[in-house]
């Protein structure tokens, strides 16, 4: 019986992984749909986030009944309670790379933002991917060292995100109110997919030392 179960941890595990892993196949793909204005790519990002939803239910389905049927304890309760928190994360960021190839099909053959503000998204998306990556690393390997990779990105990305909003605030800032109202949506989908991949890694620290950090620990 132990056997079953940790063999039921570790397909946990390994979903965990597969969903990381599409999650960063969307930024990617989402992301270069939105440099270029491509939709035939932003296309392939909204219809694949059909199989992260589908893959976060069966993984949170799987774990519940792990839960129901085998009691587990200590440190696999905490695996499998995390297990479910992450998913949750990953499959919104999911949603946020969904959104950005949204934003890219709704302006479609527009670019979605300004020529001013290309360099400052070209950077958002790079971290975001690099936080993308780095998130799958971490849920393979648990090796911590990764967390304050992820950690440095996401200080970056929160500077770049408040410089947009201090663009748009500026008196010789004279897009219209639709330009406007795309660049602060952008803007929020790639802080908001970093800051749930931060919520993960502060999970996978979690397991592995036993201690929940503060929500501001990753903070630089």
């Amino acid at each position: 019986m132990r056997k079953v179960f940790q063999a039921e941890l570790h397909q946990i595990g390994e979903g965990l992984i597969e969903i990381s892993a599409l999650v960063g196949e969307a930024i990617t793909k989402a992301s270069t749909a939105f440099a270029a204005a491509d939709l035939q790519t932003a296309q392939e990002v909204i219809a694949a986030d059909a199989r992260i939803d589908f893959l976060q239910n069966d993984l949170d389905e799987r774990a519940i009944d792990v839960l129901a049927l085998q009691g587990p304890v200590a440190s696999d309760l905490r695996m499998i309670v995390g297990s479910l928190r992450m998913s949750a994360s990953l499959e919104r960021m999911g949603d946020l790379a969904r959104h950005i190839a949204q934003l890219t099909r709704l302006r479609f053959p527009n670019q979605v933002i300004p020529v001013s503000l290309t360099s400052t998204f070209a950077e958002l998306a790079r971290l975001d991917i690099v936080i993308a990556e780095k998130v799958t690393e971490l849920l393979d390997s648990r090796d911590l060292e990764l967390v304050g990779d992820i950690a440095a990105a996401k200080s970056q990305i929160n500077k770049l995100h408040k410089s947009v909003f201090s663009t748009m605030a500026a008196p010789d800032w004279n897009e219209t109110a639709a330009t406007t109202v795309d660049v602060t949506l952008a803007s929020r989908y790639f802080e908001r997919f970093g800051d749930h991949g931060v919520s993960v890694a502060r999970k996978v620290s979690y397991l592995v030392t036993g201690e929940w950090q503060p929500e501001d620990f990753l903070t630089v």
